[in-house]
C-alpha cells in the first residue's frame, strides 16, 4: 500500500450537485446514512443503501477510482472483521464447514457479508463528504450545527477549528512522510524487507523527523494565528454565510425517506 492511497481529508473541487449542497445538509445526510446503515438488518436494506451510495458517487463526479483507492488502507481491517464474524457467529442449524474447533454456520456467512458491506459503505460515505466539502466549510457547518451547545458554555468554535485543522493536516503529513521515506531510501534505508518486528524498527528513523516536522508546522500555524489576532470564535464574523437552498430541503427529505424505507424493510423480514 502506497501512502498516496490514503485520501482521507482531501478535497476535490467540483461543480456537481453534491458540491453545491450546504455543508450542514451534507453532515446531516451522512448522519442519516450512518443511522440507516446500522439499523438495516436484511439484504433488501443493504441493497437500498448500496444503490443510494452508488447514485451519490455518480452525482459527485469524484469517480469510483478515488473511492476504491481510499479503501486500500482499510483492506486488512475489513478482511479481519469478516473472518472473526465468520468463525465466531453462532448458528442454529447444521454447520456448513467444520475444522478444528471452528464451526461455520450460515448465520456467520450472512453476518460477515453484511459487516463487510457496512464498513465499506460507512467509509465511502465519509470519504464522499470530505471529497466534496472543503475543510473551511466543514468547520462552519460543524460550528453551526453544534451552536445550541454554546448555551452550556462549551467551546464549540474551538472544537470545530481543531477538527478542521486535524482534517486539513492529514494530506500534508502524508506528503511529508512520503518525502522523508524517499530521502531515507536514497540513503540506503529499507522499509520493506524483514519480518514485522524488523519493519517496525525500520520506521524509527522515519518517525523522528516526521514528529519534528509536525511540531514545527503546528508552531508556525500558532504564530500565524496569533499574528492575525485570533482569539477564538467570540465576536467573529464570516465572509461566507451559510444558507439553505431548495435543493438542500429536497436532499434532507430524501435522507429521512431513506431512514424510513430501511425501517420499513426491516419489518418485512426479507433475508
Amino acid at each position: 500500500m502506497a501512502l498516496k492511497d490514503i485520501t482521507l481529508g482531501q478535497f476535490f473541487p467540483g461543480n456537481s450537485f453534491l458540491h453545491k449542497l450546504d455543508p450542514r445538509c451534507k453532515l446531516l445526510l451522512v448522519v442519516f446514512f450512518i443511522v440507516s446503515l446500522f439499523v438495516a438488518k436484511n439484504a433488501a436494506g443493504y441493497g437500498l443503501m448500496l444503490a443510494v451510495l452508488l447514485i451519490c458517487i455518480l452525482a459527485s463526479k469524484v469517480g469510483f477510482k478515488a473511492i476504491l483507492r481510499g479503501m486500500k488502507p482499510i483492506f486488512f481491517i475489513v478482511v479481519f472483521t469478516a473472518v472473526l464474524n465468520l468463525l465466531y457467529t453462532p448458528g442454529t442449524g447444521t454447520p456448513l464447514v467444520e475444522f478444528w474447533i471452528f464451526h461455520i454456520y450460515w448465520e456467520g456467512v450472512r453476518t460477515a457479508i453484511f459487516m463487510v458491506f457496512r464498513i465499506m459503505m460507512l467509509i465511502s460515505c465519509t470519504f464522499l463528504l470530505t471529497y466534496t466539502t472543503s475543510p473551511i466549510l466543514l468547520t462552519d457547518a460543524l460550528e453551526s450545527l453544534l451552536g445550541p451547545l454554546k448555551t452550556l458554555h462549551m467551546p464549540i468554535h474551538e472544537l470545530a477549528m481543531m477538527m478542521s485543522i486535524a482534517l486539513r493536516f492529514i494530506p500534508t503529513l502524508i506528503e511529508e512522510t512520503d518525502k522523508i521515506m524517499a530521502a531515507q531510501k536514497a540513503r540506503g534505508a529499507d522499509f520493506e524487507s524483514g519480518g514485522l518486528v524488523q519493519k517496525a524498527k525500520s520506521l524509527i528513523p522515519l518517525l523522528v523527523p516526521l514528529f519534528i516536522s509536525a511540531f514545527r508546522r503546528a508552531d508556525e500555524l500558532a504564530v500565524a494565528m496569533e499574528c492575525r489576532c485570533y482569539h477564538g470564535g467570540e465576536g467573529r464574523t464570516r465572509m461566507r454565510q451559510l444558507k439553505y437552498a431548495f435543493r438542500d430541503y429536497i436532499a434532507l427529505a430524501l435522507g429521512l425517506g431513506l431512514c424510513a424505507a430501511v425501517f420499513y424493510l426491516n419489518t418485512l423480514g426479507i433475508f
